[in-house]
């Protein structure tokens, strides 16, 4: 449902970041189908992962560019960069807390530095849909609760989140259901 955040607990291996991973596209369902809407998802991926924000829990990340550029590539790609693109990919990265390292090559990144720049390549676009695996890991307090608040406000605006963590306490912050997959 839009505006809604629903949170995924449970131990390694219950299944949370394979959800996701169907979810977004990346793993074809060996039976059933799975539907956005009327869109089946995997038969129009393209279609759907347009609306798709993603932050991954293994980040793969062009190591040979620069969280502007990748910000400004995904803008481009999707014809939303216009006369504000500069300066949307600017207040993304400020509001994600990605210092002046922004510049710096992404393969120079700590682990830290990758997950900003994921949660920026994520919302940058202004998905309808937010998928998000273990997206606080290697945060600092600061950068977490920054991450938390633009997930909150992402879900405030009437996007629709599923976010998966170990943390169960984090979810049931914001989260308007929690669903264990250890039992």
């Amino acid at each position: 449902m839009q505006g809604s955040a629903t949170g995924l607990v449970g131990p390694n291996g219950s299944g949370k970041t394979t959800l996701l991973r169907l979810l977004s596209a990346v793993a074809y369902p060996t039976t059933g189908n799975v539907h956005y809407g009327e869109l089946d998802i995997h038969a129009h991926p393209f279609d759907y992962l347009r609306q798709v924000g993603q932050v991954y829990a293994d980040a793969q990340l062009p190591q040979y560019l620069t969280a502007v550029e990748l910000l400004e590539w995904i803008l481009r790609e999707r014809e939303d960069f216009g006369g504000e693109g500069a300066v949307r990919v600017e207040q993304m990265l400020d509001s994600v807390l990605l210092d002046e390292r922004r510049h710096n090559l992404i393969g120079t990144y700590s682990s830290g530095m990758i997950q900003k720049t994921q949660l920026a390549v994520a919302l940058v676009a202004r998905p309808s849909v937010l998928l998000l695996d273990e997206p606080f890991r290697g945060l600092d307090s600061e950068a977490t609760k920054a991450a938390l608040g633009l997930v909150d406000d992402f879900r405030k605006e009437g996007g629709l989140l599923l976010i998966a963590s170990h943390t169960r306490a984090l979810l049931d912050q914001f989260c308007d259901e929690v669903m264990d997959l250890a039992g």
